[in-house]
C-alpha cells in the first residue's frame, strides 16, 4: 500500500502515522475496513459482519490514538477522508 492510497483512505495525516500503516503490511481494503469500524462498529456488528482480523484490529488501534499520539482521530471521528 502507498502513501497515495493511505491518504485517499483517510485524508491528510501525520507521516508517522502514515509509517506505521505501512509497516502492517495490510492492504487498501483492509485499511477501508477498519476505516470502516472505527466510524460504525455498531452498525457494522448489527449487519452480522464478523468482527475485525488481526490486520484490521492493528490498523485500528494505530487509527484510535489520541491526538497526542499522532492519531487521525479527529479525521476518523469526523467522517472525512472518503
Amino acid at each position: 500500500m502507498t502513501r497515495d492510497d493511505i491518504i485517499s483512505v483517510l485524508g491528510p495525516v501525520d507521516e508517522a502515522v502514515i509509517a506505521d500503516i505501512a509497516l502492517t503490511g495490510a492492504t487498501l481494503q483492509e485499511l477501508r475496513e477498519a476505516f470502516a469500524w472505527l466510524g460504525a462498529d455498531e452498525a457494522l456488528v448489527n449487519e452480522g459482519r464478523p468482527l475485525p482480523g488481526t490486520k484490521v484490529a492493528r490498523l485500528i488501534e494505530i487509527l484510535d490514538m489520541p491526538d497526542d499520539e499522532d492519531g487521525p482521530q479527529a479525521v476518523a471521528a469526523q467522517g472525512l477522508g472518503q
